[in-house]
C-alpha cells in the first residue's frame, strides 16, 4: 500500500519564528522603500526574489540587504511550534515520506542546523529555494517535493502558512492545511482545506482520515 506523503514550509509551519522575520522585513520596508508594512507582501517568497521585488534596479542594495539578513538570522532563535516535533516523529516512525519545502537558501537553513542539528533527520529530504526555478506562490516547489517523495497530489498533505505558500500547495493539487502562526484562521480558511493552530493532538491517520 502506498504511504501517504507530507510535506512541510519551515518559517511558521515548523519553526516559530515567522514573528521574527515580520521585526525585520517591516523595518527594512520603513528604512529603504518607506513601507512599514512590507512583511506582509513578502512572505512565502525567495530571498532573491523578494530582493528583487523590493530593489529591482539596485544590486548593491539588495546586496546591503542581503547581508543585514544574514546578520539578523545569525541571531534569531529557532523554536518549534508546539506538537510539531512529535508530529514528525510519527511519520517517521509511520514510514511516511516527508520533505520540508522552504523557501530559505542553504545559508539561512545552516544557521538552522548549527541551532537545531536533530532537524536534518525529521524528514527524507530539505528542498530549499535554491532548488526550484519560481518562488512561491508558482507551485513549482511543491510539485518537485511531490517527485522526491514519489507521491501524487491526491495523496500528498502540505502544511503551509503564508498566503503565498497557500497558493502554491493549493496550485500543487495537494491536500492543504493552513497554520493559523502567520495570518487569521479567516483569512487562510480560503485557501486550506484544514485550519489548525498547531500539531498538538495530531495523529497521521486523524489527518488522512479526513479527507476520505
Amino acid at each position: 500500500m502506498k504511504r501517504s506523503a507530507f510535506l512541510f514550509d519551515l518559517d511558521g509551519v515548523i519553526l516559530d519564528s515567522e514573528g521574527q522575520y515580520t521585526v525585520f522585513w517591516d523595518k527594512i520596508g520603513a528604512d529603504y522603500l518607506g513601507d512599514p508594512h512590507l512583511a506582509a507582501k513578502l512572505k512565502g517568497e525567495t530571498i532573491a526574489h523578494s530582493l528583487l521585488t523590493c530593489f529591482p534596479d539596485d544590486e548593491r542594495k539588495r546586496e546591503e540587504v542581503k547581508a543585514k539578513l544574514y546578520e539578523f538570522e545569525a541571531g534569531m532563535k529557532f523554536e518549534y511550534i508546539p506538537g510539531v516535533f512529535a508530529f514528525l516523529q510519527m511519520l517517521r516512525e509511520g514510514g511516511y515520506p516527508t520533505a520540508i519545502v522552504t523557501s530559505s537558501n542553504r545559508d539561512k537553513m545552516a544557521q538552522v542546523y548549527r541551532t537545531l542539528p536533530e532537524i536534518r533527520e525529521m524528514v527524507d529530504t530539505v528542498l530549499t529555494g535554491d532548488d526550484f526555478a519560481r518562488s512561491k506562490p508558482d507551485p513549482d516547489c511543491y510539485i518537485k517535493g511531490m517527485q522526491v517523495c514519489g507521491s501524487t497530489p491526491r495523496d500528498t498533505y502540505i502544511f503551509e502558512d503564508s498566503f503565498n505558500g497557500l497558493k502554491a500547495a493549493r496550485d500543487s493539487g495537494g491536500h492543504v492545511i493552513a497554520l493559523a502562526t502567520t495570518n487569521s484562521r479567516e483569512s487562510v480558511a480560503p485557501l486550506s482545506d484544514i485550519v489548525i493552530d498547531d500539531f498538538r493532538g495530531m495523529t497521521p491517520e486523524s489527518l488522512v482520515a479526513r479527507f476520505r
